[in-house]
């Protein structure tokens, strides 16, 4: 099966998996990628590569919706063309060992496998047999755990999984349902969030997605794993997320808990958490690449329902290449708790952000991560949390807007600094209460995961 793309991805490929064709660019404007036929090695501005791809033989090509309880075997790989949807309440069920190819695309070509509410996801692999989510140019075969032609620097080359429930959220479109982005406003698979805090969208174990992040419109990513209103009857447990374009995993809204995650060299943040997310997720693991954004971006409620308290607990991060990003950026009505969370690489000033919005007139104080950390009783807390920086630099670094547009810019007040330094001092027994911190268990992450696969930790 051969199908011509013509991407602004920088797509790679292997003799057999992809050839490239296309026509030549000028000299100023042209294709960058160095394995498209179209290749400008002159060119200074990206554009227009051509590759035509050529589906392996033996793969099983998936595309449009899944309707009916299906099941996809070891035995074979499974291609996304484009985006496949499991609705009408159907269960997907995956057996431990199965490969799962995205093809490569961008706006409504990229590929992606979506959940919708009422349906369920069974993917329930093993330490032995992890099931794997990745794009077409990867190498790996059936049988293996990793391939060999793709590198943490090999982002966007597919979209990702996305899983939508019936859970509360707290969204601008409202507290009942919202439609998750990337996703047109038109298709009804794409709306999640409803009143059922248990609600069950299937087991996730022992699953690693690698390579995803396409970008379906401007500035708009998809993130590795997408998580919009999933439910406390969800089990999460023991999934990677590897060089991802947007965020390693996202929440939004939902009571889902996740545990033993581990987050490798995604361009934007490790966790995002959105819309009153109110789960846990216990043993974590970011490893922030040289492109990284933020360890962690956690912002609250956007509408009426405010009752959501998140909790990250035991969690390790770590940045690879001291200098970019930061730790975490605490915003909008951030509320829950950070705790037994290490912190290693990072510069000081780039540690832990906490925003101090205010109105246009920069005199009265909003709601916001700033002021739920200091009040007491404290709607944010950050607890027995272990900093590796030198001594004298801001651990907590306060900033302002005035708005979420951030149209004034407001200075932040003498006293904000001051007193987020003394609450936030590593022996203030209020904020820092437990024992010293020892991060994540990292070897709930050996001999399975890609990051340990590829010795990156």
């Amino acid at each position: 099966m051969k199908t011509l793309l013509n991407t602004w991805s920088k797509a790679l490929f292997t003799a057999g998996l992809l050839i490239a064709i296309g026509t030549g660019c000028s000299k100023e404007t042209g294709c960058k990628d160095p394995l498209a036929a179209n290749y400008d090695p002159n060119a200074e501005k990206d554009c227009c590569c051509f590759y035509e791809i050529i589906t392996e033989s033996d793969n099983t090509v998936i595309s449009g919706s899944i309707t009916s309880n299906t099941t996809w075997t070891s035995d074979n790989i499974y291609e996304l063309a484009g985006k496949v949807v499991v609705e009408n309440n159907a269960t997907l069920t995956i057996q431990p060992g199965t490969i799962i190819k995205g093809r490569t695309g961008t706006g409504s070509l990229a590929s992606a496998l979506i959940i919708s509410r009422g349906a369920k996801l069974m993917a329930e692999g093993n330490s032995s047999q992890p099931i794997i989510f990745t794009s077409i140019i990867d190498n790996i075969a059936i049988g293996q755990l990793v391939g060999s032609n793709l590198s943490e620097l090999d982002n966007g080359r597919w979209g990702g999984l996305i899983i939508l429930g019936n859970a509360r959220i707290s969204a601008e479109e409202g507290d009942d349902m919202a439609q998750i982005e990337g996703i047109p406003a038109n298709e009804a698979y794409g709306a999640y969030g409803g009143d059922d805090d248990n609600d069950n969208s299937g087991i996730i174990r022992y699953v690693s997605v690698r390579h995803g992040g396409a970008l379906i419109g401007e500035g708009n990513e998809i993130n590795g794993i997408t998580l919009g209103g999933v439910g406390s009857g969800t089990v999460i447990d023991h999934v990677e997320v590897v060089a991802n374009e947007d965020d390693g995993i996202e929440f939004f809204g939902g009571s889902v808990n996740v545990t033993n995650v581990i987050i490798a060299f995604q361009k934007d943040d490790g966790i995002d958490i959105d819309q009153n997310y109110s789960g846990t997720v216990d043993n974590f693991f970011v490893i922030h690449g040289v492109s990284t954004d933020e360890g962690l971006e956690i912002d609250g409620p956007e509408g009426s329902l405010s009752d959501g308290y998140f909790t990250l607990r035991n969690g390790t991060i770590r940045n690879t290449t001291p200098g970019t990003g930061s730790a975490a950026d605490l915003k909008s009505k951030a509320q829950g708790t950070i705790e037994n969370v290490t912190f290693w690489g990072y510069d000081g000033g780039s540690w832990m952000k906490v925003r101090a919005s205010f109105q246009e007139d920069c005199s009265t104080p909003k709601s916001d991560a700033y002021s739920y950390f200091i009040q007491t009783p404290a709607k944010l807390t950050i607890i027995g949390c272990e900093f590796g920086n030198p001594i004298g630099d801001d651990i907590f670094k306060v900033y302002t807007a005035s708005t979420d547009a951030n149209t004034v810019t407001c200075p932040v007040p003498a006293n904000y600094q001051t007193d987020a330094d003394f609450l936030f001092n590593p022996l203030n027994p209020l904020q820092n209460a437990s024992t010293a911190s020892v991060g994540a268990d990292l070897s709930q992450f050996d001999n399975w995961s890609w990051a340990y696969l590829k010795n990156k930790y």
